[in-house]
């Protein structure tokens, strides 16, 4: 038997989110999954504890690399219950704008070799801003929490 293991599950609000990256055919795939992760956690809780596929999941955040020299997007959205697509960007260099002038920039989309080269210290960056800890070691930079990109 293969293992459950939803991407999100809030077992306070008993909602689930399969996370995919934003194109048709992981859609496809997140809906096929949450599917049925919900037919068969539903099958084994008690009436009153049913899930359903999380819905309003939507926002983004800004990484800025070495002081100033890479603006990167994450963002995300939940088109239809239980499935949540993300997407990374980015901004060019812009010598003296700040990183609200910046983020209104145009998005391109961002090198998938830049991506692998920086992935996990992105990771590592948004985890430590979130949880308050410390950055991490090779991070200079900042990170821009959704709060901050109103």
């Amino acid at each position: 038997m293969r293992r459950l293991c939803p991407d999100i599950t809030d077992t306070r609000l008993l909602v689930l989110f399969e996370l995919k990256p934003d194109n048709e055919e992981s859609r496809g795939e997140g809906r096929e999954q949450a599917g049925r992760y919900l037919a068969a956690l539903n099958e084994v809780v008690e009436p009153d504890k049913k899930l359903t596929g999380g819905t309003g999941f939507e926002g983004s955040l800004f990484l800025e690399f070495e002081n100033g020299g890479a603006l990167w997007q994450l963002s995300w959205r939940t088109p239809e219950p239980g499935v949540t697509l993300y997407r990374w960007s980015y901004r060019r260099e812009q010598p003296h704008a700040s990183w609200k002038e910046r983020a209104a920039q145009k998005a391109e989309e961002l090198p998938g070799e830049e991506l692998e080269q920086r992935g996990e210290l992105a990771e590592q960056a948004i985890r430590a801003a979130y949880e308050g800890s410390e950055r991490p070691k090779g991070f200079q930079g900042q990170v821009y929490l959704p709060g901050d990109c109103r």
